[in-house]
């Protein structure tokens, strides 16, 4: 077991996704995402597969790049957290 493995990856996902769902809020889903999207580069065993197997730190840097870009799209998709309550200026009995 080594951490160009595959399946690896795949589990870090899984558990990332299931630490999500626990505390949500949409920050480990991304880095489940990322992790899934490595995971299947390990599993193509081609090029770029290949050449991430070489170097944990260039595979750290991928996956965190890889993070934040699913982040940002994720925070396009859904949204900001609104968090704040609304106002009211007027009552619905004023006229």
């Amino acid at each position: 077991m080594t951490w160009s493995d595959y399946w690896v990856w795949f589990a870090a996902a899984i558990a990332l996704g299931i630490l999500e769902i626990l505390a949500p809020g949409y920050i480990l889903l991304g880095f489940a995402i990322a992790a899934g999207l490595i995971g299947v580069v390990f599993m193509i065993d081609g090029g770029l597969g290949s050449y991430l197997a070489t170097s944990l730190p260039i595979t750290l840097v991928i996956f965190g790049a890889v993070a934040l870009v699913v982040w940002i799209a994720l925070r396009k998709i859904f949204g900001a957290r609104g968090g704040s309550v609304k106002v009211w200026e007027t009552d619905i009995n004023d006229d």
